[in-house]
């Protein structure tokens, strides 16, 4: 009887799993990757959403609305919706992530799926809640939406041992905020969030640009350039690019020629942010862990970790070994998926959210 009871058990596990797929989201600001629960990851889009101006009618999401920040005409807007890694604009942040799950639920028919969102560490409680709320509303599973802090989302996507007695510390750059985490024993022991992402270092440049030379450059410009020629530590071959904008004072089209070295000098006081919170996460960390990471180091993740050079320098200032990730754009969203897969870890690692106060 027991083994027709656990044979039983195990066809339901089965029928369920085709009639939903669990869904992990890393809902970053600049980007929105969805991973599905059996397939991996299957939707990667930037975090933007086209709308019609005055109203909440979606025109484009994604890459179709990316196209369209600084080229829309009047009667259209391109929003997005996620600032500094919160929500900003509440509905559209829902029309987005209804947008994503309906692609992602390829079947119809399907139960209502269970959803992880991973949300930078220093968010407010009402901020948790309004992407939970934002997750039902969108079409998960009642009560089933769990939240993950990103640094706990990024160690276990980059494969840390985060639940042995051991430190491991973590950099997780993403386009709104910094995240930065001492793990042991599957819980930060330490952490730190920054606003400070590619969004600031884009800003960075844009800034320069106007200051040094008159030019005025979009975001999209502004981020091809800084991946193209952007660095934090002197490159052995500089390099250089010809940027296309609109000169300040003739008010007409220009273009200049800039080097990585000039983008260097831009990028300073976002690169140094980042470090001093680096160093004092470091200084904040119990003696048996800091002794830990002189073997085992740091690992960074996130698109901002890609910038040249930022793991050498972070290593030069801190004396200590820096690893960027095998694949940091994609670290947190793995790591919503492995506790997806991992479902007895899941309230383990998950964040719980506080009931509102009463007056």
């Amino acid at each position: 009887m027991a083994g027709f009871q656990e044979k039983l058990k195990k066809f339901f596990q089965y029928i369920r799993s085709l009639l939903s797929n669990d869904i992990g989201i890393d809902l970053g600001t600049a980007s929105t990757l969805v991973y599905v629960k059996g397939e991996g990851i299957v939707l990667r889009e930037p975090s933007v959403v086209a709308v019609e101006r005055g109203t909440s009618h979606v025109l484009a999401v994604g890459e179709e609305a990316k196209r369209m920040l600084g080229r829309t005409p009047g009667n259209i807007v391109a929003i997005r919706p996620m600032k500094d890694g919160v929500i900003t604009d509440f509905e559209v942040t829902e029309a987005m992530l209804r947008h994503f799950i309906q692609r992602v639920r390829r079947r119809r028919f399907q139960i209502r799926p269970r959803i992880v969102i991973a949300i930078p560490s220093g968010i407010t409680e009402v901020e948790k809640r309004a992407v939970k709320e934002s997750a039902e509303r969108a079409g998960a599973r009642g009560n089933e939406v769990f939240l993950i802090e990103e640094p706990i989302a990024a160690a276990i996507g980059v494969g840390l041992p985060i639940q042995e007695p051991v430190g491991n510390m973590i950099i997780d750059i993403g386009g709104g905020t910094t995240e930065i985490a001492v793990i042991s024993l599957a819980g930060m022991v330490f952490s730190k969030s920054i606003r400070i992402g590619g969004d600031e270092m884009d800003e960075a440049i844009i800034e320069y640009l106007k200051k040094t030379y008159n030019l005025l450059v979009g975001e999209r410009t502004a981020e091809d350039i800084k991946i193209k020629i952007g660095s934090a530590y002197p490159l052995e071959e500089e390099l250089s690019l010809e940027v296309k904008g609109r000169d300040l004072v003739a008010g007409l089209p220009k273009a200049v020629s800039i080097t990585s070295e000039e983008i260097r000098e831009a990028l300073q006081e976002p690169v140094r942010a980042i470090l001093e919170v680096t160093k004092i996460s470091l200084e904040r960390t119990p003696p048996e862990l800091a002794a830990d990471l002189i073997d085992r180091g740091i690992v960074m993740a996130g698109g901002g970790s890609l910038l040249r050079g930022l793991d050498k320098l972070i290593s030069e200032e801190t004396c200590l070994p820096v690893h960027v990730a095998d694949s940091p754009l994609t670290a947190v969203a793995q790591g919503t998926g492995k506790v997806l897969d991992e479902i007895r870890y899941l309230k383990k690692v998950t964040v719980p959210i506080k009931s509102e106060m009463h007056t």
